[in-house]
């Protein structure tokens, strides 16, 4: 019956495919925890994106990991049918043979939505990955001298992507990253982000509260006021106006502009710029 044949090799493919793939799991896993530290890892900085970076590779582990998955499947399905896998099921009555047939073609469609889920995701990370790196990039026009550019920086209340830090003063850069087809303007009203194709606005607040936290981190630190200033960066979008002196807009083509955004009463002693770079130098070592 081909009944029996169809349900006797998806069950020795599916049970195998279910074995190889805890097998790999279990392997991803004790992979990133034992093998994840690095040789001179305190003198290894977190890179441009390395939060997306982690991430991109962790979901292009799981996508390997599921259409190996499903190679492994076919393989085992062939196999199995070639090989007489209906003397499993002989004799059962066809109900029985029926309900496990579609039980089998709802895990499988489980596996195929979990694998689209990862490449999705994977698609949306490499996405803001690509955008912060291309900040990040940008950024290193302004490290020179005493400055110096520091990536992933965590606080209290979240990670900021960018931090400088310079004689000039203290600069916090946060990307928001939204795609577009075609590039347009954006700008900067109070505490949103308009998007010029009517899309809806971005609130800046969780930015502006990693940046005063930021700010409170490093005051507690030198033992007197700092300002951290607040640059939010766009990256694909042109620049419209801004009502906000508190924030500046900027993308990945004027970014290298935050330079000249300060005063007299942001510049640091050199003292003050070495002991701030020491401890962001601290927080942003790869463990």
């Amino acid at each position: 019956m081909e009944l029996e044949a169809i349900s006797g090799a998806a069950t020795v493919a599916l049970t195998s495919t279910i074995v190889f793939l805890l097998i790999a799991k279990t392997w991803n896993t004790v992979s990133r925890t034992f093998y994840s530290s690095r040789n001179f890892s305190d003198r290894i900085m977190h890179e441009a994106a390395q939060q997306f970076r982690d991430e991109l590779e962790r979901l292009t582990s799981s996508q390997a990991t599921y259409l190996s998955g499903i190679l492994v499947f076919l393989v085992l399905f062939a196999a199995a049918y070639v090989l007489q896998a209906r003397q499993l099921f002989s004799g059962y009555p066809s109900w029985q043979l029926y309900v496990q047939l579609a039980f089998l073609i709802l895990v499988c469609t489980y596996a195929c939505f979990r694998l689209l889920q990862t490449i999705r995701a994977r698609y949306d990370v490499k996405y803001l990955r690509d955008a912060n790196v291309a900040i990040g990039h940008q950024l290193q026009q302004l490290s020179a001298g005493r400055t110096r550019i520091f990536h992933d920086v965590k606080t209290d209340t979240g990670i900021v992507d960018h931090v400088i830090v310079g004689k000039k003063g203290l600069y916090a850069v946060n990307v928001i990253v939204r795609r577009s087809r075609k590039r347009s303007h954006a700008r900067l009203s109070g505490n949103l982000i308009e998007y010029a194709n009517g899309g809806d606005d971005v609130s800046i607040v969780d930015a502006a509260a990693k940046t005063a936290r930021l700010q409170e981190e490093f005051c507690d630190l030198i033992g007197y006021k700092l300002r951290v200033r607040s640059v939010i960066a766009i990256p694909g979008w042109d620049i419209g106006e801004q009502s906000s002196d508190e924030h500046l807009l900027v993308n990945e083509k004027t970014i290298v502009m935050l330079s000249g955004w300060n005063d007299t009463s942001d510049h640091l002693m050199n003292e003050v710029v070495a002991e701030l770079q020491k401890e962001l130098a601290s927080r942003c070592a790869v463990s």
